[in-house]
């Protein structure tokens, strides 16, 4: 068989076009792994329209679990054409089954492997319908092909990518059902190949799952960037606060920008969810002026949804990442993936209300998914809504952003608040959609 001509697409939640897109790393992989005499075409759902006349020989989606719906919808489009499917990411790794009821081909795991073994029996006529292995393969010759995110409207940020895996089990995490505590690095002279190649003038974001995957690795990567004079951010886990000589060579590489999963103010609730090493590190407000001193932003997340959360916890919360300046915050209501201990803890407790939320036509993004233990459903929702409204209010901004000592950093100050801006938007465009829908 022929394979001629190939379509990457990155699906969105909905028919809907986004402001806070980043280019899909997983697509320029996918790209770079696709033999030079394939043509390929990339669109990307949640920047752009995807072509109802595009007739390629196989199509390929990256699925996570909010645009599962979304891409069911756009592979159906594409076999009703007779256009071969492929399926990978997230949602097909801890869901094939029901995955392959609307792929003829399902990707378990990372591609690198598994890809160039698709197209091959393409070619032969021999396709298997599940591909899995990618995740034992070395990342020493990762490669990615940049070309495809040419003239599309991202955000001024270029990606990268270190490691993938976390060293920790958050029962809320899809990345230990997916990586199962496998952390595997990419060497640190190809990092610094790859960054030499990017528009260092941007803002350049790793983006690991925790860049700290050991301390060794990670003083390696610092000294191996200081050189290089970049502005970068990344995640990384609240533990790197112990060690000042740590955030003291963060700065001199570069670093401004950190985002750090908080979750919550309540030490039951991080114990339930399997993060109580998260308060070792000391107090939450002496860490983040630990790197507000070093002039290092702080993009703090927490998720209300545990079982010791109270509305006053929600509001607490908010107050805190307020008076505390977080540059940058998210509130979100837990949601149960499937294929994590959380997941299979409230199905075993009969508490989800959308036992296939990301299917369910009823489900609206922001609904509650399950049957919180102190707050009534529905308030709860609201609450997690109105949190991130509070956050993102313009005198909010101003207080946190206007009124701090980015002004004296341009870039910084400029970049924290494209994000704030734009968070601010997606906040009320996105709740309450359907998934899937326009």
């Amino acid at each position: 068989m022929n394979l001629k001509k190939l379509t990457l697409i990155r699906p969105n939640m909905g028919n809907y076009r986004a402001k806070d897109a980043l280019t899909p790393l997983a697509m320029g992989i996918l790209a770079a792994l696709t033999p030079d005499d394939i043509e390929i075409s990339f669109y990307d759902d949640r920047i752009e329209e995807i072509p109802s006349d595009d007739m390629p020989d196989m199509v390929a989606l990256s699925v996570e679990t909010f645009t599962a719906k979304r891409s069911y919808d756009i592979a159906k489009s594409y076999r009703q054409k007779g256009v071969l499917v492929v399926m990978g990411g997230y949602h097909p790794t801890l869901l094939p089954d029901e995955v392959s009821k609307y792929a003829d081909v399902v990707v378990i795991g990372d591609a690198e492997g598994v890809w160039e073994e698709i197209i091959k029996d393409f070619k032969k006529g021999s396709l298997k319908s599940i591909y899995s292995g990618g995740n034992k393969k070395s990342l020493a010759e990762y490669k990615i092909d940049r070309s495809i995110f040419k003239e599309k409207k991202y955000l001024p940020v270029e990606l990268i990518q270190f490691s993938r895996g976390c060293r920790y089990s958050c029962d809320f995490c899809s990345i230990d059902s997916f990586y199962q505590r496998n952390v595997r690095l990419r060497p640190i002279e190809s990092i610094v190949v790859e960054i030499k190649t990017l528009n260092r003038k941007q803002l350049i974001f790793f983006v690991d799952d925790n860049l700290f995957s050991s301390k060794e690795s990670l003083y390696e990567l610092l000294d191996a960037i200081e050189p290089l004079k970049i502005r970068w951010s990344c995640q990384i886990t609240i533990d790197v606060a112990r060690d000042d000589e740590l955030l003291d060579r963060l700065v001199a590489s570069g670093c401004v920008i950190v985002l750090i999963g908080f979750e919550s103010l309540v030490d039951e609730n991080l114990k339930q969810m399997g993060k109580n090493w998260n308060k070792k590190s000391g107090d939450y407000l002496d860490v983040i002026k630990k790197f507000h001193n070093r002039g290092i932003s702080v993009y703090g997340t927490f998720i209300f949804g545990y079982d010791y959360d109270t509305l006053d916890v929600i509001k607490e919360s908010v107050n805190f990442a307020k008076n505390a300046k977080l540059e940058i915050a998210n509130f979100n209501p837990l949601t149960p993936t499937p294929g994590t201990e959380l997941y299979k803890r409230l199905e075993e407790e009969g508490r989800l209300i959308y036992k296939e939320w990301w299917i369910d036509p009823n489900y609206h993004y922001g609904d509650p998914i399950f049957n919180t233990a102190l707050i009534d459903s529905d308030t709860f929702s609201q609450s997690c809504f109105e949190a991130r409204k509070n956050f993102y209010s313009w005198g909010s901004i101003f207080h946190r952003i206007i009124f701090s000592k980015l002004l004296f950093k341009p870039f910084q100050f400029l970049m924290v608040l494209i994000v704030n801006v734009v968070s601010k938007k997606e906040v009320v465009s996105k709740q309450n959609r359907v998934l899937g829908e326009s």
